[in-house]
């Protein structure tokens, strides 16, 4: 894991390669009681989600796996 610190207004750029290209920009905004308010700028192409909803689309996504798995076993 990188660690980083970051002052409000600096940035973070993830991405690029050897075109220098940002392909993710996040930025502090706001540093208040505790809390970071980040902005994102991403290439079209990059999907931003909470850390929460990965998880639960992942969540969603297993049982509907398991049951085409066990769908497929059972028709041999």
């Amino acid at each position: 894991m990188l660690v980083l610190t970051r002052k409000q207004r600096e940035s973070v750029v993830i991405g690029g390669g050897s075109s220098l290209q940002a392909g993710l920009t996040v930025t502090v905004l706001e540093i208040r009681n505790g809390k970071v308010k980040l902005g994102f700028e991403a290439d079209r192409g990059i999907v931003i989600h909470r850390s929460e909803i990965v998880q639960r689309i992942r969540l969603a996504d297993v049982p509907q796996k398991h049951s085409e798995d066990h769908a497929a076993s059972t028709e041999r």
